[in-house]
């Protein structure tokens, strides 16, 4: 195979997922969004974990917030977990990888906020285990999976189930995701 048959091949899946997405998840993109609205206008704020890729979504996700989308307005409160070294490591450290999301929602969450829980294959365990201390303490939740939604929907009041089982489409289609919910957010709270 080719580099143009692969990259052809690429973009056209790429396409077929979105639309797929677009059809199937439109719904539950403006519910994540009405959530999101919901807790910045009770004065709480959007927390953001996952690991690498999603890792990276978290904190692309929460600049959005505090600094703007395309819109200049007052910052919106959010945060990403996957940010503080010393926490992550001293975590991980004294008491398991598994516990690093779930001892910043613990420490950090009250119950206006918002949670949401990136994983692609929705059975990451410390994304499952921040989930569900956030479902614990009251805090809604909301979980950005692959196809399905697994573990992380057990504890999700909502679930954006992207229809792929491939990581990348799965990843692209967060990003689209993430865009939205920020763009809805954002225009919520624009002056």
């Amino acid at each position: 195979m080719s580099h143009s048959d692969i990259i052809a091949a690429t973009i056209a899946d790429h396409a077929a997922t979105v639309e797929r997405f677009r059809e199937q998840c439109s719904e539950t993109i403006a519910e994540i969004a009405d959530l999101v609205i919901q807790s910045l206008a009770a004065g709480g704020k959007i927390c953001f974990f996952g690991n690498g890729g999603s890792a990276a979504d978290s904190q692309h996700f929460a600049a959005e917030f505090v600094v703007r989308f395309t819109r200049n307005r007052k910052p919106l409160a959010s945060i990403a977990f996957t940010t503080d070294t010393s926490i992550l490591t001293a975590a991980g450290n004294d008491f398991g990888y598994e516990s690093v999301f779930a001892r910043q929602v613990e420490g950090l969450c009250q119950p206006n906020d918002l949670v949401i829980g990136i994983s692609t294959s929705g059975t990451s365990k410390n994304v499952v285990a921040g989930l569900e201390s956030a479902k614990s303490m009251g805090v809604k939740c909301v979980a950005f999976t692959g196809e399905n939604a697994a573990t992380c929907g057990d504890f999700a009041d909502v679930s954006l189930c992207v229809p792929s089982p491939v990581t990348a489409r799965v990843q692209e289609c967060h990003l689209i995701a993430g865009h939205l919910i920020c763009d809805l957010g954002e225009l919520a709270f624009s002056e």
